[in-house]
Formats: C-alpha cells, structure tokens, sequence
C-alpha cells in the first residue's frame, strides 16, 4: 500500500502537469490556426474585393443597358414594324442577360434574384405593350407607346435594382 501511496505522490502531480501542458498546447494551436485562417481571407478580400466590385459595375451597366429607353435607343430601326422592334428588344435582352449571367456568382443571391425579376419586368413591359397596339404599325408608335407606359409607372424594378446594386456595393467599399 505504501508503494502505491509514492506511486500516486509522483502521478498526480506529472498527470496535472501534462493536462495542463496539454491545455496550453491546444489553445496556443486553436489561436495559430484563428490566425492563419485570418491571413487567408485577408488575402481573399484583396483578391476578391476587385472581382466582386468589377461584377456590381458590370450589373449596373446591365441593367442600364436594359432599359427600355437605352434599348430602343440600340436597337430601332427606321422602316421596322412593331413586330421587329419587339423581337430585336427581347433578343438584346437575352443577349445582355447571357453576357452577365456569371456575375451571380460574385454577388449575394438576393440582389441576383432581385435583377432577374427587373428583367423579367422589362420583358413582360415590352410584350404587355405590344399586345395593346397593332404588330404591323411603324416601330416609332410602339416606342412612343412603351414610352407612354414606362411613365405611368411610378416605380420600375430597374431602378430598384440598380439602387441594390449601389447598396450592396456600399457594404464592401
């Protein structure tokens, strides 16, 4: 019995030692791997951040490009019908929307859901429009009248969207 009393004198002690020699191990390896984890996304932000902000740029310009002025000012042509300018309005906007499609990936998915349904809008816009006039009139009248509804509306998801892209930029500058 007495041996084991000299045992436990000597084991308690080197156990109490190693547990807290392990303790201070582990926390000093948790704290270096916080630390490294740290270096590397500092390191991804500096080299994201340029990605990610070329992408806001491109969205903004996107959507500028898909308004309705912008686009019938790109895309009409004199001699047209209505039937014309709506088919080329729907094809530079599939067009500007395949262009862009891979910048979803550096934005949030809100703001991507948000800019698909301000397309979405511009496209129900251009066919509600030419539903309401006749297809074979001159494709002046059919802008004048895409022109016409566009300032009926007090708010166009266009102009929401390029507000989100703003704000959604703002949080990374």
């Amino acid at each position: 019995m007495e041996v084991f009393l000299e045992i436990l004198k000597f084991t308690i002690p080197a156990l109490s030692v190693v547990f807290v020699v392990y303790l201070m191990l582990r926390q000093y390896f948790e704290s270096e791997h916080q630390r490294q984890m740290l270096e590397i996304r500092s390191k991804q932000k500096n080299t994201t951040l340029p990605i990610r902000l070329g992408a806001y740029e491109r969205l903004s310009m996107f959507c500028e490009r898909i308004s309705i002025p912008a686009l019938i000012l790109r895309v009409r042509a004199d001699g047209t019908n209505a039937a014309q300018l709506r088919m080329a309005l729907l094809i530079a906007i599939q067009q500007e929307y395949e262009h862009n499609i891979t910048q979803q990936v550096y934005v949030s998915e809100n703001l991507w859901k948000i800019i698909q349904i301000s397309r979405e809008d511009v496209e129900s816009t251009v066919n509600h429009v030419y539903q309401t006039i006749d297809p074979d009139v001159d494709s002046k009248q059919y802008a004048s009248a895409l022109f016409d509804f566009l300032k009926d509306k007090p708010v166009l998801p266009i102009h929401k969207a390029q507000e989100a892209i703003k704000k959604e930029a703002g949080l990374y500058l």
